[in-house]
């Protein structure tokens, strides 16, 4: 079992990578300061392992209590999110009893947030379920709803004491839903991992049929190339958000569509597409990169061109994200295939980049 420590000057928790996680209480049980638990989860994931883990939990005298939420993002708000404090105020959860996040990405931030703040905090378990959590949004401590202004703009820092990466969740995940997380994968691989970009084109088609030594390398690559980020820069102050390419553009097509329109890791590979033609127009990457990259996308069934909303309109939404600096939008570019940095644009060299990679 491919096990990840994430280490923090306060906090330490380990990240397990392998299938049939969901029963093995005995690496959750020594981590609840009570025997007591509340798993969240929502409307599609619960018919299919809320179950297994509750039995498994009772099963070693853990009392459990449930909380299924609406699916999707366009519930990432704070009606949602009142919902987890509703069931909690409603069971008289105290501060020990430890929350359980058991879903996607959108569980995983509502769960956390909602850790952070309820009775000024308790503890949390991440298990994610969908690709795109278990390589990115369950590890780190980012925490958080949606705002119709702005997505992520509310939130907290919250370090779970545990993930698990159950591998065969992933089984009942759908295509769609698995191309969306491989967006994130090969986001890390052109960050500053150019030996896992050039693995990832040639084992894609194995991640995409969902071989399980692949995916467990690739989630563990994943998960190791985060946790050593994220050590460094907690709170994001600054190479932590290299983590971020193709977020600035993505989070502007979430925001412009609607949210859950396009899903996020499809919102991150335009953007991440749209960083390439801006660090093109630098004289930076080449026109074969863009190919590489462009290729890669392709076969993780990925849009490699982002929907038109106009020119000022991505300007506009970007100009909100919470990324932006002194009113400076700032953007994680590509000084070769591999190798990133956090840079500013000038609005012509945006202007650029969306004109190569907006179609209708």
């Amino acid at each position: 079992m491919p096990i990840v420590e994430l280490k923090l000057d306060h906090a330490a928790y380990n990240i397990h990578i392998a299938r049939d996680l969901l029963t093995q209480v005995e690496l959750i049980k020594p981590l609840l300061p009570q025997p007591r638990v509340a798993i969240v989860s929502n409307e599609t994931v619960a018919p299919l392992y809320l179950k297994a883990l509750q039995d498994a939990l009772e099963a070693a005298d853990i009392q459990c209590h449930s909380i299924i939420l609406p699916d999707g993002e366009v519930n990432k708000n704070f009606e949602t999110l009142n919902l987890i404090f509703d069931g909690l105020l409603t069971e008289r959860c105290e501060r020990k009893t430890t929350l359980i996040a058991l879903g996607g990405g959108v569980i995983g931030d509502m769960t956390g947030f909602a850790a952070a703040v309820y009775q000024r905090g308790v503890p949390f378990i991440q298990i994610p379920t969908t690709l795109l959590s278990q390589v990115d949004s369950s590890v780190g401590g980012k925490t958080g709803i949606n705002h119709p202004l702005g997505k992520n703009m509310i939130g907290a820092f919250y370090q779970p004491q545990l993930v698990l990466a159950d591998l065969a969740t992933l089984d009942t995940l759908p295509m769609r839903e698995l191309s969306a997380g491989m967006a994130e994968v090969i986001k890390y691989g052109l960050i500053d991992d150019l030996a896992f970009f050039e693995w990832l084109e040639a084992n894609i088609e194995r991640l995409m049929a969902r071989e399980t030594d692949a995916l467990a390398y690739a989630v563990e690559r994943c998960c190791q190339n985060k946790a050593r980020i994220v050590a460094g820069d907690e709170k994001e102050q600054g190479q932590r958000a290299l983590l971020n390419l193709g977020h600035t553009f993505g989070h502007a097509i979430e925001s412009g569509l609607g949210y859950g329109v396009w899903l996020h890791g499809e919102a991150v590979a335009a953007g991440m597409m749209l960083a390439a033609y801006a660090s093109r127009e630098l004289d930076q990457i080449s026109d074969d990169d863009i190919e590489r990259i462009k290729a890669l996308l392709l076969k993780a069934g990925l849009p490699v061109t982002a929907p038109v909303l106009g020119h000022e309109r991505y300007l506009d939404l970007m100009a909100q994200d919470k990324k932006v600096d002194a009113g400076k939008i700032k953007f994680v570019l590509m000084q070769c295939l591999g190798e990133s940095y956090i840079g500013e644009l000038s609005r012509a060299t945006i202007i650029a980049a969306l004109e190569a990679g907006c179609s209708e």
